[in-house]
């Protein structure tokens, strides 16, 4: 059995097409959902990813405000820029890049921002309107996840689901989203981590593996049940002088041994990174939809 391979680039188009329909329909009303970008530093990833952002919104026709600043901006400088965004009508959506220099305090910089502007749905507010059951913004990469299953006919109820990493950006919002009543959710979730005693045991027993720890090649194909649906959100950067820019990016999936044992499974690259970008998108028509007459749809 050789799984069948998710292509996260098939399954944003997808997404994309449904959102073109959505920022037509404000267009109709003279509205143009607005992104505000802020990226402190120099760090390549992170100038990776927003380019690509930039690129999206311009391909997609959303308004894009990018902000680079110096990586010795003062922490009460980026506070100021973030608040001239929260009281910009233009500006739908707020992301701050991280990770964020060391003299930035980061949870405060989140606390600036607008929860209704948070697309990223890193603030309190928000997290714990996903606690409760009642999302405005879904975090982007779990809700990215939750799409590639479902487009690739992986049922969600039911099943049970391991999660192995527990970090703020995807483990813990991806256990709380699927833990929640629904079509895409009313699972059985086991979140792991670092300090989880035998993790095979648990990666085992799974219907589901969500792989997100940051481990280059961590789940290897003795730690996966026969036909599983496995998602690979690592992305990790390995030396490689073959390559024209010097390094591979691979997941934390052993790939090529475990699509021997999987039904489904994603890709590193072109696999969650599309959908990450995607819904971040999303959620950026979602908010200016709901700033002008509540034409958002519930999530």
């Amino acid at each position: 059995m050789s799984a069948k391979v998710i292509d996260g680039r098939q399954v944003a188009a997808e997404v994309r097409a449904e959102l073109a329909e959505r920022i037509k329909m404000l267009a109709g009303r003279g509205i143009v959902p607005g992104l505000g970008v802020i990226l402190v530093g120099d760090n390549p990833a992170s100038l990776s990813y927003v380019t690509g952002k930039e690129r999206a919104c311009a391909e997609m026709g959303i308004y894009s405000d990018n902000q680079h600043l110096p990586k010795d901006t003062p922490h009460a400088e980026l506070l100021s820029l973030i608040q001239r965004m929260n009281r910009d009508s233009k500006i739908h959506g707020i992301l701050v890049q991280l990770p964020l220099p060391d003299h930035i305090r980061e949870q405060e910089v989140l606390l600036a921002i607008d929860p209704d502007k948070d697309v990223d749905g890193f603030h309190p507010v928000n997290i714990g309107r996903l606690v409760m059951g009642a999302p405005r913004f879904l975090p982007p990469t779990p809700h990215g996840v939750v799409r590639m299953l479902v487009a690739s006919g992986v049922r969600i109820p039911g099943s049970h689901v391991v999660i192995v990493g527990r970090s703020n950006i995807v483990g813990k919002p991806l256990a709380n989203m699927l833990i929640q009543r629904g079509e895409e959710a009313n699972a059985t979730v086991t979140l792991c981590h670092t300090k989880t005693a035998d993790l095979p045991s648990h990666t085992r027993r799974a219907d589901i593996l969500v792989a997100a720890a940051g481990s280059p090649g961590m789940i290897t194909a003795d730690m996966v049940k026969d036909g599983a649906a496995v998602i690979d959100v690592g992305t990790n950067r390995i030396d490689d002088p073959t390559k024209k820019r010097g390094y591979r990016l691979t997941g934390d999936v052993e790939f090529e041994t475990v699509r021997e044992k999987a039904s489904v499974i994603s890709p590193v690259p072109n696999g969650v990174g599309p959908m990450t970008i995607t819904m971040l998108l999303a959620n950026t028509v979602l908010s200016a939809e709901l700033a002008n007459g509540g034409l958002g749809r519930d999530q």
